[in-house]
């Protein structure tokens, strides 16, 4: 079930399995999201100096 962390099957019922993929996809996608705003964070605080 490789499809991203925002995709999801055709289908309304999922297996426990499923469910558990698809929320570390979610996760991952989560901290890597968090990961570029501590960047950006830091370009913006680095540039004001």
């Amino acid at each position: 079930m490789n499809c991203g962390a925002y995709c999801t099957p055709s289908r309304g019922f999922f297996t426990k399995i499923e469910k558990i993929e698809m929320l570390q996809e979610y996760k991952e996608a989560l901290e890597n999201e968090s990961k570029g705003v501590s960047e950006r964070i830091k370009e913006l605080e680095s540039s004001e100096e």
